[in-house]
């Protein structure tokens, strides 16, 4: 089937899906309106059965909670393949002004998740319509991974996601803004961080402001840690090696003339190796303890492993290079883009099967549009290109 493709140079173009661009546009629009938090998307899994079910494909619905598969199978071919989208949004009050901005106080597709579930359905329409391919293919949609831990990719895997649905590959696709518009980021091995945070309660003895002596200040030990913790990946981590300790919390007290009790910090954690993941947990538990100890304080820690490592597969990104140089050129196609240090739940979808996670450049950053900010808003010109991608890819490789 798709050498017989090659040969005729008939492989999906982008071109083909602007005749749908508007109707790709209002499908985005629509989820984008309509946002749910992780493990809340009721209606959102909804909408995106009842398309797929449309369109002919078999729908397993509750897996790792409101996640669900569609499953189209064609011909003879014996390989299988899976795409993933994620669905879910984030609590964040949208300031866009856009005519289609969230109709929920307090949500919204800050992270572009509406446009990626749009370019599979984009594509999955359009697969189903031409039937151009000969195996079996899984569309994944995932609730959850804005969560950090506990997400619903690693809820999909732990429910048996791939022993029911068996794949031979997996891919997914994030958006990129601050890179140019339909340019294609790729690259093998390591490429984005593996997640984890820290919450840590400093327990000391409250008191009068104007009588520090007869108490135990955990705010000063709090400071002093939050200053400790710069020197863990300045003075453990190899200079040639990636790692960031950011402490994005600390809270103490309400009054000026009382000495609180407890302080709280919340730290995040990011690595690209096991062994680094093991040394900056190590050191970051012993620079608390020992600090808070220092000042007669007490130290709680919990430390929660997030996301792993995403590791991509070679062949696998070089699957992705062919299609994506197809269609919009080699110099469009970035193949060793830098190492990420945000975190993606695909991870565990990766761990269990070869894949590759792929990223687009979704257009501008500036003023306030970059991912998980207020201002952000996914490209609607980039429908077409995503939707392009995984018809050309489904192509390529159920053969």
């Amino acid at each position: 089937m798709t050498d017989t493709l090659a040969r005729a140079g008939a492989y999906t173009r982008i071109a083909q899906f602007l005749p749908y661009e508007q109707e790709l546009v209002a499908i985005r629009r629509h989820l984008h309106r309509n946002p749910e938090l992780a493990f809340a998307e009721h209606g959102t899994s909804d909408f995106i059965a009842g398309k797929l079910q449309e369109w002919g494909y078999e729908v397993t619905r509750g897996i790792g909670g409101t996640g669900l598969v569609g499953t189209l199978r064609l011909g003879d071919g014996a390989r299988r393949l899976g795409i993933r989208a994620d669905m879910d949004a984030l609590p964040i009050q949208e300031a866009t002004g856009a005519e289609h901005a969230s109709c929920v106080a307090g949500r919204m597709h800050a992270c572009g998740h509406d446009g990626h579930m749009t370019m599979l359905l984009g594509a999955a329409r359009y697969l189903a319509r031409h039937r151009r391919f000969s195996g079996t293919l899984h569309l994944i949609f995932q609730p959850a991974e804005e969560r950090g831990f506990d997400s619903g990719g690693k809820a999909m895997v732990d429910e048996g996601l791939f022993e029911r649905f068996a794949c031979d590959a997996v891919y997914a696709m994030h958006n990129h803004p601050g890179i140019a518009q339909g340019r294609f980021l790729l690259r093998s091995g390591a490429f984005m961080a593996a997640g984890d945070r820290v919450f840590v309660k400093i327990v000391g003895v409250g008191g009068h402001a104007a009588r520090p002596h007869l108490a135990v200040d955990p705010l000063v030990a709090a400071a002093a840690i939050v200053t400790g913790l710069q020197t863990v990946v300045a003075r453990n981590v190899d200079p040639a090696e990636s790692a960031v300790v950011t402490v994005g919390r600390l809270r103490a007290g309400d009054a000026l003339n009382v000495i609180p009790d407890h302080a709280e910090i919340g730290i995040s954690v990011r690595s690209f190796s096991p062994e680094m993941r093991a040394l900056l947990k190590e050191r970051i538990c012993a620079l608390i303890t020992g600090v808070a100890e220092g000042h007669g304080c007490r130290a709680e820690i919990d430390y929660v492993e997030g996301y792993p490592v995403v590791v991509n597969d070679a062949d696998a990104v070089e699957l992705a290079a062919q299609v994506a140089t197809d269609l919009v050129g080699a110099d469009a196609v970035e193949r060793e883009f830098p190492r990420l240090m945000g975190s993606e739940d695909f991870a565990y979808m990766l761990q269990r099967c070869p894949g590759a996670l792929v990223r687009i450049g979704n257009g501008p950053a500036e003023g306030g549009r970059g991912l998980h900010n207020p201002k952000y808003d996914f490209n609607d010109v980039n429908l077409p290109y995503g939707a392009a991608f995984w018809s050309q890819l489904a192509e390529r490789f159920l053969r």
